[in-house]
């Protein structure tokens, strides 16, 4: 026999080698409470597969991160039998990532926390530069000083752009509503940008419908899809993404579900990529205006003023038929996704949620009528919930390194 004794319930090396055990199992953790998957510890014990004393070590471990809070004193649920299990709940005073989104009609700035929820958002600015440097700039700044204002600690940083994105170079392929020049390194721009403004944390950029469908996944309409295709009008053309399994599917270089340039009227608007009658010019707010007649003004943005004239005046003849095009030719390309992508969940963003809004029967119709598995039962279709989507997308970006390796992403820095 050696010499060391055997260690006892409730010594110090006991408690030492649970939180050992558990040291892998904090961003597991971390990502169910961050989903709202994980409400109480006994839930966090059985979607982690671990004992009740593991998990309780990796929520006070957590806890200690400033990333949760434990609700040591819990009411029972009505109708429950036992004791009652601690509440788990993000920090809501805990750290932030700064999110940044550019669009055609402007750019905006927010903090938001774990859980998917904006803690500050600046008002977003209306006029963009044709040089992406001088427009990032003014954007990180903007963040920077919502950083100053709260006081928050910032895990990194993220932003959603309105192009392809390829990776890993993080170049913007077409920004073409932007005026950017094609293949404008706009994560190293951002990064650098990020690093002069004095903020903590790595840097990241992407799609902006890529990223509405992740924040849409995890904190939205999508929750619970294990196929979600999104597909939105954004400021200006139309963008979709697919989320498989709970990560974006991106294609071999970032390039995946560039869907807006599908045609849907052959014989329809002029494209920028050479084609005619793509979703980008056929379903975006632009296009909508157009066809109702109406004359885009300069007061607000053409995503605003097209949701606003579906909203305020349905009744009116040119709107309604006007709505009724743009969901005709929205469900064609929409039925054609659906062959070949097979999603279990179809969510819509933009100007699309709003014309979901207004008939949702006749979108609906439209691609079980045109989709091969739409006529054996039909994929739902809903409406995006977020607010700000892109940005709470953006700001997954960077909280991810954090889900990946709660301990190691917030202590090597310090």
């Amino acid at each position: 026999m050696s010499g060391k004794a055997d260690p006892r319930p409730g010594d110090g090396s006991t408690a030492r080698t649970r939180l050992d055990r558990g040291r892998t199992a904090l961003g597991p953790a971390l990502e169910l409470v961050h989903t709202g998957r994980a409400p109480t510890r006994a839930v966090l014990t059985a979607e982690l597969g671990v004992t009740r004393a593991t998990a309780g070590a990796v929520a006070a471990e957590l806890e200690a991160l400033g990333l949760i809070r434990v609700d040591a004193r819990p009411g029972a649920a009505a109708g429950s039998q036992g004791r009652p299990s601690h509440r788990l709940a993000v920090a809501e005073d805990g750290p932030v990532a700064l999110a940044a989104q550019v669009h055609a009609d402007g750019y905006r700035a927010a903090l938001v926390g774990l859980g998917g929820r904006i803690v500050a958002t600046t008002p977003g600015c209306e006029i963009i530069d044709p040089d992406p440097a001088k427009v990032l700039a003014s954007v990180v700044t903007a963040g920077a000083e919502l950083l100053r204002a709260t006081g928050r600690r910032c895990v990194g940083a993220g932003l959603a752009v309105p192009s392809a994105v390829a990776e890993p170079e993080g170049l913007a392929l077409n920004p073409l509503h932007l005026a950017w020049p094609a293949g404008a390194p706009v994560r190293d721009i951002f990064a650098e940008q990020v690093r002069a403004a004095g903020i903590e944390g790595p840097a990241f950029a992407a799609n902006d419908v890529n990223l509405a469908a992740l924040a849409e996944h995890r904190h939205g309409a999508g929750r619970g899809s294990r196929d979600l295709l999104c597909v939105a009008t954004g400021h200006r053309g139309v963008g979709g993404a697919l989320v498989l399994d709970g990560r974006l599917h991106r294609g071999s270089s970032g390039l995946a579900l560039e869907v807006g340039h599908l045609t849907v009227h052959p014989e329809g608007r002029p494209c920028h990529c050479g084609s005619r009658g793509c979703l980008d010019v056929e379903t975006d707010p632009l296009a909508f205006l157009t066809e109702a007649g109406r004359e885009p003004g300069p007061e607000v943005s053409l995503l605003q003023q097209s949701i606003d004239l579906v909203r305020h005046h349905y009744d009116d003849p040119g709107v309604r038929t006007a709505a009724e095009a743009l969901i005709d030719r929205l469900g064609l390309g929409l039925a054609g996704l659906v062959n070949i992508l097979n999603p279990d969940r179809i969510i819509l963003g933009g100007l699309h949620r709003t014309l979901l809004e207004a008939d949702p029967g006749r979108l609906r119709a439209v691609v079980a009528d045109r989709s091969l598995w739409g006529q054996s039962g039909g994929v739902p279709i809903l409406a995006c919930t977020l607010d700000h989507n892109s940005l709470v997308g953006a700001a997954e970006l960077a909280w991810q390194p954090v889900l990946d390796d709660p301990l190691g992403a917030l202590t090597d820095r310090h």
